[in-house]
């Protein structure tokens, strides 16, 4: 690490917008070659590079020299070297060397953010407090991994809050309504389906099983369905991502809660990294069991993924900007919002304890 705190120094002036002292998802790790990478995460621009002996880095993405985004340098076997006067810093953020000048300033440093690639995923962790440091390696994410499954995605820029996407992730009633062409299927079915909701911790739950159904067009694309089927969505809330496991099987082939069920899987993993308060990064992978006897699906399934969150996209900015239209209004809540409502009260108390996290380190400091 640098000796350049990787917190920022602005006093606590407003309540925090998203919790912090955890990892986010940054990116893919296919993402990073042999050119830094600029993103701002969490409010906080940043570069991200990968060495030549494989290292990925994350650094604040301004020289403190004459402050030029250190993303407009290039990867060296060292580390960064700026491109306006060619300072180079080490995957810590150490200034290693300035041409032409032998002594190194000590505050010769930028801030440096803790990165690591698990299952092709790029986490990023940003503390609180200057000394804030991980305290456990990032989540696994095992289907990217798995021989059994084949798996693609990408990534999308939302203009619009990251809580919005949380919303829209543990809610699939509305497939029925906007996603007709793909995953959707029957909007009563939907509607009606019997939802159970559980909390551990940071964590939660949302189960829908939807016995006796008609298979969407994705999912007869995809499985030689004999008729009609036993549908689950199963949806895994934590604050720095989501995972969904839906799929199907023929109508009475196995038990709902078997987790070994057989049948037709789509693993989705769901990376809500908060660009700024009001934007958001999305990136999302999803996983397929291609059936042995099918011609393999995978292309297929990722094509009408990506199609279905082209068209959650457009209705979640939509939303969004209605929002902001009309200002401040009291909404309602019905019977599918359980899930959605528990899942931004995590974040509102994590918020709160960041908030307080914070405040002690500012008092400590002044």
């Amino acid at each position: 690490m640098s000796v350049c705190s990787n917190s920022s120094a602005a006093p606590l002036t407003a309540p925090t917008a998203f919790p912090l002292d955890r990892w986010y998802v940054a990116g893919f790790s296919d993402e990073l070659k042999d050119k830094p990478l600029a993103r701002t995460l969490l409010s906080r621009a940043m570069v991200l590079f990968r060495t030549p002996d494989g290292q990925v880095a994350a650094l604040e993405d301004r020289c403190c020299h004459r402050e030029l985004p250190l993303s407009c340098g290039t990867v060296e076997e060292r580390g960064l070297r700026c491109g306006y006067h060619g300072l180079l810093f080490s995957q810590g953020g150490e200034c290693l060397e300035i041409p032409g000048q032998v002594r190194i300033p000590a505050k010769a440093c930028v801030p440096s953010y803790p990165l690591r690639e698990r299952n092709n995923i790029l986490w990023i962790w940003v503390g609180s407090t200057p000394d804030s440091q991980p305290t456990q390696e990032p989540p696994e994410y095992r289907f990217h991994n798995d021989p059994t499954y084949r798996y693609g995605g990408g990534s999308y820029h939302y203009d619009a809050p990251y809580q919005l996407i949380h919303d829209n992730l543990l809610d699939l009633s509305h497939l029925g309504y906007v996603h007709l062409k793909t995953i959707g299927g029957n909007a009563k079915v939907h509607m009606n389906a019997e939802v159970k909701v559980t909390q551990e911790e940071d964590m939660v739950r949302v189960v829908r099983w939807m016995p006796d159904s008609d298979p969407p067009p994705t999912y007869s694309a995809a499985w030689p369905f004999q008729g009609r089927i036993d549908r689950w969505q199963e949806v895994e809330f934590h604050p720095s991502h989501v995972r969904i496991w839906t799929g199907a099987m023929d109508k009475g082939a196995d038990e709902l809660d078997n987790p070994e069920r057989e049948g037709f899987h789509m693993r989705g993993f769901h990376g809500v990294t908060p660009e700024t308060e009001n934007t958001t990064h999305y990136f999302w992978t999803i996983a397929t069991n291609p059936h042995p006897d099918m011609q393999d699906p995978t292309q297929v399934v990722i094509e009408q993924t990506a199609a279905t969150f082209e068209e959650d996209k457009v209705i979640i900015e939509a939303q969004y900007n209605n929002q902001q239209r009309f200002g401040a209004r009291s909404v309602i809540d019905i019977h599918v919002d359980v899930g959605p409502n528990r899942a931004r009260r995590v974040i509102k108390r994590l918020c709160e304890e960041t908030d307080e996290k914070l405040q002690e380190s500012q008092s400590t400091t002044a």
